[in-house]
């Protein structure tokens, strides 16, 4: 039977066209982007479509729009072999993570791809990315089962865990890096998959979807200079529930003891405090100095080697559960989706 495929086409630059005013990228539409990919058809494959209406700039993207996303999917799991979502660069490691968080015992792939030019220019690296993303979609192991049983990112040259992938070039074709997870699949004259690295549930049952997200979420990002009127400005907002904070290598910060009093101050009222590291490899290690052994002393909860755009989307994730902030310290320590390494 020849593998039934669905794309998920939420805008971005694969589809964008030149506006001949401004000559700035716009988004347009599903039929623009696969008429400039006529080899497509070459695969022999059933290949539906859901579209955005209208599809936007990736910049645009938001929590509801995630919904929409993993809607689409699990109104469509059990007709289809596989799904590729078409988005734009900019967040698509936050859609990644949020998705692969909010679609429970996923067991079939969600291969999310784009590119970083339009499909329509001599030089795309759309077509390629494309036709990618759909085969190993509809890639599967000897006994018939997916080979890819989560949500990736596909970019170029390589398949990356979609909650472990970080955009890292804003120039370059190769735009997604894994810095603490190997690649799911090496793409050259074939896709060779590094099965050691794939997902593989033991659980019996299907997807479990959950929609619900919760963006009383702050981010900090610390700096030399920074001083306790503005943090504490912005630990005072309204409705917060949770920070994501952001520290120096191993999860290090100031020892300041108006900045200690602060966190404290800030985790004692029931907000919860997850600490990631600024560095794009390894994570926080909070008893390896002194300085993360104090913050970590304030009740500050540890991230280890969670990416930026994991940790935000999962804190949105389990407050969108309705879980309390207790309940919440518990499962960030913990890894849901194989978002991070517990050390």
């Amino acid at each position: 039977m020849k593998p039934r495929i669905l794309i998920i086409y939420t805008g971005g630059t694969i589809g964008m066209i030149e506006d001949s005013a401004t000559h700035a990228l716009k988004p347009f539409d599903f039929s623009h982007l696969m008429e400039n990919v006529p080899k497509v058809k070459m695969l022999n494959y059933d290949i539906d479509n859901i579209q955005f209406n209208p599809p936007i700039d990736s910049s645009d993207m938001n929590p509801s729009h995630w919904q929409q996303i993993a809607r689409s999917i699990a109104d469509n799991y059990y007709d289809y072999d596989g799904f590729v979502v078409l988005h734009g660069t900019d967040t698509m490691a936050y859609t990644a993570s949020a998705l692969s968080f909010m679609l429970d015992n996923l067991q079939k792939p969600v291969i999310i791809t784009g590119s970083q030019l339009p499909i329509g220019e001599v030089r795309t690296d759309g077509e390629e990315n494309l036709i990618t993303a759909l085969q190993i979609a509809a890639a599967t192991e000897p006994d018939g089962k997916p080979m890819v049983q989560e949500v990736a990112i596909l970019f170029e040259d390589y398949l990356w865990r979609g909650n472990r992938a970080t955009k890292r070039s804003a120039d370059n074709f190769n735009a997604f890096k894994s810095s603490n997870y190997p690649h799911l699949a090496k793409v050259g004259l074939s896709i060779n998959f590094s099965r050691e690295a794939l997902m593989r549930h033991q659980s019996a049952g299907g997807l479990n979807p959950q929609y619900n997200l919760d963006p009383s979420v702050a981010v900090v990002d610390l700096f030399p200079g920074l001083s306790e009127k503005v943090l504490r400005h912005i630990l005072s907002a309204p409705d917060i529930k949770g920070v994501v904070l952001r520290t120096y290598g191993a999860g290090n910060a100031m020892t300041a003891p108006w900045f200690i009093d602060l966190i404290k101050e800030t985790v004692d009222r029931g907000i919860v405090v997850l600490n990631v590291t600024q560095c794009a490899y390894g994570g926080v290690h909070p008893s390896r100095y002194v300085t993360g052994d104090v913050l970590a002393g304030t009740g500050v909860i540890p991230g280890f080697d969670i990416t930026f755009e994991a940790a935000v989307t999962k804190m949105m994730f389990l407050f969108g559960l309705g879980l309390d902030s207790k309940q919440v310290k518990f499962y960030l320590e913990r890894p849901l989706a194989g978002e991070m390494t517990i050390s």
